[in-house]
């Protein structure tokens, strides 16, 4: 018997299936196709010749969590201490994962912001938690009273995903404090916040929790090394959360994964000491607005995007197909592969928005917006 019976096949499997099979554009899967910094490559490859190919400390390998530590202060004026409130994991939804695991029992209530990244309900289900899917306003903003109104004696956590993939959308000040309220009302409920695209924001930067005096005692934090740096297929983030529910989360971890790729924490921990993180986002951005430009001339309405690599694009004007229906065929007919919206709704909601991923080199968004000409 299935313990996910009701999860389908991926939509990102099923697009970029699509793409391979019709030769299309792959603006699909939230991965970049440009190479990775040269300085990575030359630290990574100049790391094999050296000891770090054995099991790291569980919690992660001690220089990266200091500079994780130093990071967070720098970034987001927060004290952390590298030894009770950091976990490298293996990829932000791992993370998200064990932290699920670990704090959510049968038959607690989690809210999850629909759209949403699809990994969150499978987890919440596989800890029997019962997922409250609450979905957006149509233009992607948060009704709060519906969110309190949602809320009781059972409502373990509220996953939140700032910047939010897959709108681009980042919350305002008013957002931070209506959630604080929130939290303030239920003293019991925690805080899931996903910030795996922090360092991707574009006319203001997000605001973490990591930054909310009120928020950071009940808050577990998501991080991508994946995202900022290019790297998604190392697989590596972090978690951050105060000494008593780390705890708690470190339980599972050890037991889910014990300790993450060796290589990887080494290469990232030295990389730390040269990179710039303020450039990534003047990068993405500049991608963004060279993307908006391209598609111009198509009869795509273009929705806000403040952050995140990925822009959601209205196709209402073009057809009155479902959003699905309208990718395949936008991948079969006009050589472009993109994301239907309503695959992240719990109810299949379809606006006829559609959503691509920017994070390609020049010459690949040229060549999908000249084929988006045509639509």
């Amino acid at each position: 018997m299935s313990k996910l019976p009701n999860v389908r096949p991926s939509i990102f499997s099923t697009m970029s299936q699509l793409a391979s099979e019709y030769h299309a554009i792959n603006l699909s899967q939230g991965f970049p196709n440009f190479p990775v910094d040269e300085r990575l490559i030359e630290i990574t490859a100049k790391l094999t010749h050296k000891n770090v190919h054995q099991y790291m400390p569980m919690a992660g390998y001690p220089p990266l969590l200091q500079k994780i530590a130093e990071l967070t202060e720098k970034q987001y004026n927060r004290t952390v201490d590298p030894n009770t409130e950091i976990l490298i994991t293996a990829g932000a939804t791992q993370g998200i994962f064990t932290a699920i695991q670990a704090l959510i029992k049968t038959g607690d209530e989690v809210l999850v912001l629909d759209p949403s990244y699809d990994s969150y309900e499978p987890s919440i289900l596989m800890s029997n938690g019962i997922p409250i899917r609450i979905s957006l306003e149509d233009d992607y903003t948060v009704n709060w009273t519906t969110i309190k109104q949602a809320c009781h004696s059972k409502t373990r956590m509220i996953i939140i995903n700032n910047p939010h993939n897959p709108t681009g959308r980042i919350f305002t000040q008013s957002d931070i404090e209506a959630l604080e309220g929130i939290l303030e009302h239920y003293p019991n409920l925690l805080l899931l916040s996903d910030e795996v695209y922090e360092y991707i924001t574009f006319e203001q930067k997000h605001i973490s929790a990591n930054s909310r005096e009120k928020l950071i005692s009940r808050s577990i934090i998501t991080s991508s090394f994946g995202k900022s740096f290019h790297i998604t297929g190392w697989k590596i983030g972090y978690l951050i959360a105060p000494e008593n529910l780390m705890n708690e989360i470190k339980k599972v971890h050890q037991f889910m994964v014990f300790s993450v790729n060796s290589l990887s924490q080494v290469a990232i921990s030295d990389y730390l000491d040269i990179v710039q993180l303020d450039e990534i986002a003047s990068f993405y951005q500049k991608k963004r607005d060279y993307f908006k430009q391209l598609l111009t001339p198509t009869r795509l309405e273009l929705l806000p995007c403040e952050g995140t690599y990925f822009q959601i694009a209205s196709y209402a004007a073009i057809s009155n197909e479902n959003d699905v229906d309208f990718c395949k065929r936008l991948a079969k007919n006009f050589g472009v592969a993109a994301i239907p919206n309503s695959t992240f709704y719990a109810d299949d909601t379809d606006l006829k928005h559609i959503r691509f991923c920017f994070a390609k080199t020049n010459e690949t968004l040229e060549a999908a917006a000249k084929n988006l000409t045509s639509l």
